[in-house]
């Protein structure tokens, strides 16, 4: 079962069980799926969707933050369910300890010295920690491992 098909099964179930927050944020999803795939035309990969979901955590971390610094405690709980009910679909996340591991390796595969070579070595990383990492926490760990 792909990704798509899970989340419109998931779906299905959320209506069942009138779980109408959980029903909510998974049409969220759903519809910023559609939305790329008529923008592309034609139905997405895994990949894809992950990269979605992806950005969609992203956006609600962003918006956790703000909400907490001006003190709005009721947003920001349900963002921070609405990030649970999203990362359900994610990979699972790797550790700081194993993005420090892969973060190395790539250093000495591209043999990069200084932070001046900091793009080749979040070229060749990227593609490596995708959907697994946060792209900020990669490359403060990436700045920490150059110094």
């Amino acid at each position: 079962m792909n990704l798509s098909e899970r989340l419109n099964d998931d779906m299905k179930q959320a209506m069942k069980n009138q779980d109408k927050f959980r029903l909510t944020t998974i049409r969220m999803i759903r519809a910023s799926i559609k939305n790329a795939e008529i923008d592309l035309r034609r139905s997405l990969e895994d990949s894809e969707v992950l990269d979605i979901l992806s950005r969609e955590i992203k956006q609600r971390k962003d918006s956790l933050q703000e909400f907490n610094k001006a003190g709005r405690d009721d947003l920001a709980k349900d963002v921070a369910a609405e990030i649970d009910i999203i990362g359900v679909y994610l990979p699972e996340q790797l550790t700081e300890e194993e993005i420090k591991s892969i973060v190395l390796q790539t250093i000495q595969e591209t043999g990069a010295s200084s932070k001046a070579e900091m793009g080749k070595i979040m070229t060749a990383l990227m593609p490596k920690v995708k959907g697994r990492a946060d792209g900020k926490l990669v490359n403060t760990i990436v700045q920490q491992s150059l110094q």
